[in-house]
């Protein structure tokens, strides 16, 4: 049963999916909305992998390869993340060029796998054939619960059944036939009891097992929380995260085997539940398997780079308004053109599922009146006590970054004016966002002139000759990334036009030789928008929440610096006991992607030297972390690699699971009741 060892998949590549029967796989299934796993592997699993398409993915993504910063500090990592990142990228790069498929979606799990074990949510490779084109399901997401007397289980989340019925309505008969007699056709039955074995194992190994290839976080302990649902402050509204247990990206498990307590007379159940494929909502409808492939997994105008400077000047607004190949796959909300044409600089998590759609049901949406300033993903509370204050943000990116910036600096002094002493701070599940958003804290010694961190660029081969072509003239409009008039030096000045900027600083990591760019300084000064005069809060006074899971510099550099210069709080909830948890899921610099890189070479017309990357023939993308931060404690090394251990790991009981008023409410008793007054901020 591939159900079985999904959680263990790693261990098992190359995987033999490549399954041709006739008739034709693909037309048995289209235009359904739901289907079963094992139909959509045939499906997917029918096209064979070309000789054509494995060279010109393995080209392409070993030339960009060059441009992500950390490939050499991620063969290993040192501690305290030596037990979490050590994998060889060009190795396995090497290892997938001389071993045979069955079909292309064997190869691309092998490739999607690799890059994942580099657990760092900013690089990776990712294709819209394979991944999320169709969904797969099933209705009991889980969680992890603390009793009074310490503890621990797995339980099926509470709200299961409520999800199923708003979310899966048009499936839900389908689940229901198939659950056990005790429960047969009342899912209802099953929300909140305790689950003892996961295929006749302790749920941790499936826990533990999904660990190991979920990917995007540097701690094993978020990688963990990974497994469970959870929630999180969207654009429109409050979302619902299904976890990696109920949520998967790929048709590659069929069922799940769960053994429940059930009390009464029937006593503990154990039972298979089958998961269920549902065609994304971003898919492009298909009629057999030629229309899927010309609909889903050709290159499309967007894949690729262009040449800025081959590019009609009325044109150039509108190819850079644009969004990239990668928005499919950032955990952010869309963003407006003029946005993406100013180019503002993002770090921002990518992942094989995009942004979640699924509303947290209504019954643990936030109840309690949110302030007019709230705005997209930032929505500002009071809660009852009328000192305790809240700063729910779902990302560091909205739709106007203007707006934005603006109406969070209006909502923190809101807060102020409507009596709040304490601030919450909730950044769960926040995916980053711009860089420049996060620095809203106020003037003092640990943001200006620096707010953020010091960062390098990777000055490969390639890089120092865009570097040099810029400097030549080849950007005259200075739209280009490489350009040096975009940056300032280490010490917060201008870099003047020329290509020293690029000039190689080597360095010997894990044995290989690396050379990276001078260090760059601030670059978000001045606002857009008028910056307090004063700072906001006492950030000795501040609570940052979250469940780990938040991303990048944008963020978690301000919360680094806010908790280990200026005694900010941090609080990861529902993490497992005695495990240590990290406020931090990955730092970065600033990412990107192939795309974007492509039309840096592009428009500095190096296409065609040996060291530049083809074209995708095929609907990929592939993310990297471009600049890389320097640390805080020691700023001579990555901040990447350095400890972000929360303050507290707040345990979640069945009372305030996935429920943000009551979480809040929880951490304000037990943290801050005893405390001077103080805001508190959720991110």
């Amino acid at each position: 049963m591939l159900g079985r060892s999904f959680w263990a998949l790693s261990a098992i590549i190359p995987i033999s999916l490549g399954i041709n029967p006739l008739p034709d796989p693909c037309a048995l299934i289209a235009g359904k909305r739901w289907v079963l796993p094992s139909e959509a592997r045939r499906c997917l699993g029918s096209f064979p992998l070309s000789p054509e398409v494995k060279s010109n993915v393995l080209e392409v993504v070993n030339k960009t390869l060059a441009f992500h910063t950390s490939v050499n500090y991620q063969v290993q990592a040192p501690a305290p993340y030596d037990d979490d990142v050590h994998e060889d990228l060009i190795g396995d790069l090497n290892r997938i060029a001389a071993t045979s498929y069955n079909s292309e979606l064997d190869f691309h799990i092998d490739i999607y796998l690799s890059f994942k074990r580099v657990n760092d949510g900013h690089c990776g490779v990712y294709s819209r054939c394979y991944d999320s084109l169709y969904v797969t399901y099933i209705p009991t997401p889980l969680v992890l619960l603390t009793k009074e007397d310490g503890t621990q289980s797995v339980y099926i989340a509470p709200e299961a059944y409520e999800i199923a019925k708003e979310e899966f309505n048009d499936s839900l008969p389908w689940w229901e036939k198939r659950l056990p007699e005790a429960s047969q056709g009342n899912l209802s039955s099953l929300a909140g009891r305790k689950v003892l074995l996961v295929n006749g194992e302790d749920p941790f190994v499936a826990v533990e097992a999904n660990a190991n290839i979920t990917g995007g976080y540097q701690s094993r302990a978020t990688r963990q929380n990974s497994f469970f649902s959870s929630y999180h402050r969207g654009a429109e509204g409050w979302e619902y995260y299904m976890g990696n247990f109920a949520s998967l990206a790929h048709p590659l498990v069929d069922e799940v085997e769960l053994t429940i307590e059930y009390p009464g007379e029937t006593g503990n159940i154990t039972f298979s539940l089958p998961y269920r494929s549902r065609f994304g909502s971003n898919s492009k409808d298909f009629t057999d398997s030629q229309s899927l492939r010309q609909n889903n997994c050709l290159a499309t105008p967007k894949t690729n780079g262009v040449d800025l400077y081959d590019t009609p000047s009325s044109e150039i607004f509108a190819v850079l308004a644009e969004p990239p190949a990668l928005a499919h796959f950032q955990q952010q909300p869309t963003l407006a053109p003029q946005d993406y044409r100013e180019r503002h600089p993002v770090n921002v998590l990518l992942d094989s599922s995009p942004f979640s759609d699924i509303s947290l049901p209504e019954t643990l949406s936030p109840d309690i009146e949110s302030l007019n300033s709230s705005y997209s993903v930032a929505e500002f509370f009071i809660l009852d006590d009328g000192i305790t204050g809240v700063l729910a943000l779902g990302s560091f990116s909205a739709k106007n970054y203007t707006h934005f910036g603006r109406a969070l600096l209006d909502g923190l002094k809101g807060l102020q004016e409507k009596g709040a002493e304490r601030l919450i701070v909730d950044v769960t599940n926040n995916g980053g966002g711009y860089i420049c958003i996060a620095h809203l804290i106020g003037p003092r010694a640990t943001t200006e002139p620096q707010a953020g961190l010091d960062t390098t660029l990777r000055a490969g081969p390639l890089a120092q000759l865009i570097a040099k072509r810029v400097a030549e003239g080849h950007d005259p409009d200075n739209l280009l990334y490489y350009n040096p008039t975009q940056w300032n030096n280490a010490t917060h000045q201008p870099i003047p036009m020329d290509d020293a900027w690029m000039r190689p600083q080597k360095l010997v990591i894990n044995g290989r030789e690396d050379a990276f760019s001078q260090r760059l300084g601030q670059e978000c000064l001045p606002f857009n928008w008028e910056a307090p005069k004063h700072g906001l809060f006492d950030p000795q006074k501040t609570v940052i929440v979250s469940n780990g899971r938040l991303c990048v510099i944008v963020l978690s550099t301000r919360q680094i610096t806010m908790s280990k210069e200026e005694g900010v709080r941090t609080v990861v909830v529902g993490g497992k006991r005695n495990v240590e948890q990290h406020y931090c899921g990955t730092v970065g610099g600033q990412s990107t992607g192939f795309s974007t890189i492509d039309t840096e070479i592009k428009s500095t017309k190096l296409k065609n030297h040996p060291l530049a990357p083809p074209d995708f023939l095929t609907n990929h993308v592939q993310g990297i972390t471009w600049r890389l931060g320097y640390g805080i404690d020691n700023p001579n090394e990555p901040e990447e690699w350095q400890d972000h251990t929360a303050d507290i790991n707040f345990p979640l009981s069945k009372e305030i699971v996935n429920n943000p008023v009551a979480i809040w409410e929880a951490v304000t008793a037990a943290v801050l009741a005893h405390a001077q007054p103080a805001l508190v901020v959720q991110f």
